[in-house]
């Protein structure tokens, strides 16, 4: 009976070929399954948040990932100067803003409801 368990259905059966296609199938579903919800939600929320980087202007309001509110008062290529308080000003990496608190916290939340 143990080998039974172990070694799963004899092989002289005609089930057995239909049983390794089942376990193809169910393996290929799970990684769809793992991809379409899993992969692709992530990847699409990180192109929101790039194209987000990549608008951002003089003047915006935006949050750090430290949660640090402020507005863009200069944009270089890689680096922003935040304005947090009157006589303020702060150096920042430009991969490090974004739109709302929610995003700053799950590292790319929907853009579209950022104010």
């Amino acid at each position: 009976m143990l080998n039974y368990i172990l070694l799963g259905a004899p092989q002289g059966g005609g089930d057995a070929g239909g049983s390794g296609m089942m376990s193809i199938v169910m393996i290929v579903a799970l990684i769809a399954i793992f991809y379409f919800f899993m992969i692709r939600p992530q990847s699409k929320k990180q192109k929101e948040i790039k194209q987000f980087r990549e608008a951002l202007k003089k003047g915006d309001k935006v949050i750090t990932a430290g949660g640090i509110h402020g507005k863009i008062k200069e944009i270089k290529e890689n680096v922003i100067v935040l304005q947090v308080d009157d006589n303020v000003k702060i150096t920042i990496d430009k991969a490090m803003v974004y739109p709302s608190a929610g995003d700053a916290i799950e590292s790319g939340a929907d853009i579209k409801n950022a104010n």
